[in-house]
């Protein structure tokens, strides 16, 4: 095996394919992307170089630093969401369901499977103040308190938006993380409760370190895929009221697609990479520090 890999033909045989889709892929695009971005036009009237304009416009826009600081904090609050109900749900299946865990978590899972513009459209229905008065505002009125309008201010759609992203996406997280606790020895289990770790004390110090490689690869996971959130965000509020709910994506698809500024558009999705790649960046490393210390 040592002699196969240390072949660097051998190598490029085996690894060559998978490179050149991977580029042609993901590491073209990117690089078209940022030739766009030195530029202004649209495919009807053509492209013409602007030199660093689409770049100082972009430090310059203040919806850029609201679409900023909604997918900043959108990405925060979800990520938390979907990994702590997961691993609680994980610990829920491996500790105490176990044989009945199956159903349960098919029943987590579910919400996943189901297209976006569908939950998107339930919560709709869930929270709507009119013209039919929701479950949500029906049990508000049913103990006194009046009706609320959660999709008329951007504070309140946000935590609808945040609670509908983490419910249709913890049992995947759920079934991810739930494949980590399984892989923890029995024996090593056993022996810390023949030594008296039970309940809390197990999970936070046996079963947490154990576990703790699958859960920061669930959170590297999150976190980029909250970053470049996009389709719950349109079927729910699309980006409204106003642009109070509007992530960095939307800001650039609606300036590419719907105003047909495609260089400022790429400049946006460009500050989205960057974004991205610096919190996995950070992401990564204090994950490598937790795992070298436990």
């Amino acid at each position: 095996m040592h002699r196969v890999l240390g072949d660097r033909r051998a190598i490029a045989i085996l690894l060559g394919p998978a490179l050149l889709v991977y580029s042609l892929i993901m590491l073209v695009p990117i690089v078209w992307s940022l030739g766009y971005s030195f530029t202004r036009g649209n495919t009807i009237e053509g492209f013409t170089g602007n030199g660093g304009a689409n770049f100082s416009r972009l430090f310059d826009d203040p919806a850029v630093r609201d679409a900023l600081w909604f997918t900043l904090r959108y990405a925060a609050l979800v990520t938390v969401g979907q990994i702590v109900a997961g691993y609680l749900l994980a610990l829920l299946y491996v500790f105490f369901l176990k044989k009945s865990s199956a159903l349960i978590r098919t029943l987590a899972f579910f919400p996943v499977v189901l297209p976006t513009v569908a939950v998107g459209l339930l919560f709709q229905k869930f929270f709507q103040v009119a013209p039919q008065t929701g479950p949500v505002n029906s049990l508000l009125n049913a103990v006194g308190l009046d009706s609320i309008d959660f999709f008329g201010s951007a504070g309140s759609a946000f935590w609808v938006l945040i609670l509908m992203d983490v419910w249709r996406s913890m049992g995947f997280y759920a079934v991810l993380l739930f494949a980590g606790l399984v892989d923890i020895p029995d024996e090593v289990l056993e022996s810390a409760r023949l030594d008296g770790a039970s309940g809390l004390r197990l999970i936070r110090h046996i079963v947490l370190p154990l576990s703790l490689p699958v859960l920061m690869s669930s959170l590297i996971f999150s976190i980029n895929g909250t970053l470049k959130v996009f389709d719950s965000v349109v079927a729910l509020t699309n980006g409204g009221p106003g642009n109070g709910t509007t992530p960095l994506t939307l800001y650039m698809f609606q300036t590419s697609f719907t105003y047909s500024d495609y260089g400022y558009g790429s400049t946006i999705a460009l500050l989205l990479t960057v974004v991205c790649l610096l919190v996995s960046l950070a992401v990564y490393r204090v994950s490598r520090r937790d795992l070298s210390e436990s």
